[in-house]
């Protein structure tokens, strides 16, 4: 390492701060440095150490550059800690800086994009074949929360397969896959040929399905759009312009409920869910499962004008991204994230025929991480 390129070191007993060149700095916790020594991390990567095995007081005695990095010793009998700078860069800034798959870019203004221009697009054979187009377009996914496949064999069952190279396929009431187009006495809406207003599906299950894969066997030439929009984006322009409503949609507990022949569902969650801190976690959207609410009075009248509040988002057209999917295409969206709906079709007189399936949130983003 050339000495202009040396980082500054500034020690003190209770946390030792490094000043880069670029001016980037870092300042880690004794204890923090103690309980992440190499030497206690198997070749597996998993520690090798419990919480109670550090002393119950930490502090640096010294530290030295070494190796390209730094030694530190610490005071009492533990072991000193030895990392090269590069690993301390590492652990700098918020995960997602270094895990694509958690990167999220909000999109609000969803009529001014273009699907095909804005969003990921791959061919079905290449993504099939190659797992760096595969780990490309996955992370795209993951930041843009709805992805699209194009040339995918319009035969039924061709969804499995190719959901299966995204990750793990979630078996529910509805099967392991569900046809979407219009039938006689439908247990679900989405059963029907009629339009459907932007929602998230199965909040009535705990956890939700993480990801929603839809493939286009039988496209309308008449209605039928699919309609999208960002949830995490519209949650947070909210926040911004009406706190009061945020706030009551972010702890208001609401009831989803579905039952058919063969389930009966329930689960509590907010409409807007929140993260550990404090960002928009996830959006829970549905008025076709909502149960009847145990509010009082008060409480259900806030509750109204915050759901109000959010669902006239909804309805604004501003927000919406909309595509005529063909035959042979399949979308696949982040289902905590990005709402969805469509406009109505006459299905007797042009047939719309979808096969879709659910995938668990944990794979996706697993072959997200993993793929090249």
């Amino acid at each position: 390492m050339a000495p202009d390129a040396i980082p500054r070191l500034d020690i003190r007993p209770e946390r030792l701060r490094i000043d880069w060149p670029d001016d980037v700095f870092g300042e880690f916790a004794a204890v923090w440095l103690a309980d992440n020594r190499a030497e206690d991390r198997h070749a597996n990567g998993q520690r090798l150490i419990d919480v109670m095995d550090l002393p119950d007081t930490v502090t640096i005695r010294s530290a030295h550059l070494q190796n390209d990095g730094v030694c530190v010793h610490f005071n009492g009998e533990w072991p000193p800690f030895e990392r090269p700078f590069a690993w301390f860069r590492e652990m700098l800034g918020p995960l997602a800086a270094h895990r694509p798959e958690l990167d999220r870019h909000p999109w609000l203004q969803g009529n001014t994009l273009d699907a095909r221009r804005d969003f990921a697009w791959a061919a079905h054979t290449g993504f099939m074949a190659d797992g760096a187009r595969r780990g490309l377009w996955l992370r795209r996914l993951a930041r843009d929360g709805v992805a699209f496949l194009s040339g995918v064999p319009s035969r039924e069952g061709e969804i499995l397969a190719t959901a299966a190279a995204m990750g793990e396929v979630l078996h529910t009431n509805y099967g392991w896959l569900f046809d979407v187009r219009a039938v006689p006495s439908p247990e679900n809406l989405a059963y029907t040929d009629l339009g459907l207003g932007l929602h998230t599906d199965n909040p009535y299950r705990d956890p939700v399905p993480g990801f929603q894969a839809l493939h286009v066997l039988l496209a309308s030439p008449e209605g039928g759009e699919s309609l999208f929009a960002d949830g995490l984006a519209l949650a947070e322009y909210l926040r911004r312009t009406d706190a009061v409503s945020f706030d009551c949609l972010t702890r208001t507990p609401v009831t989803f409920h579905y039952r058919s022949g063969n389930a009966d569902l329930c689960s509590q969650k907010p409409i807007i869910e929140l993260a550990v801190d404090g960002s928009v976690r996830a959006v829970h959207y549905n008025n076709r499962s909502i149960a009847p609410l145990r509010l009082s009075v008060d409480e259900s009248e806030r509750f109204y004008a915050a759901y109000r509040s959010f669902a006239r988002l909804l309805r604004d057209a501003r927000y919406a991204l909309r595509v005529r999917l063909a035959d042979g295409e399949m979308v696949v969206f982040d289902n905590r994230r990005t709402l969805h709906g469509r406009t109505g079709f006459a299905s007797q007189r042009h047939p719309r025929h979808l096969q879709g399936c659910y995938l668990t949130r944990d794979s996706v983003l697993s072959n997200a991480a993993r793929l090249p």
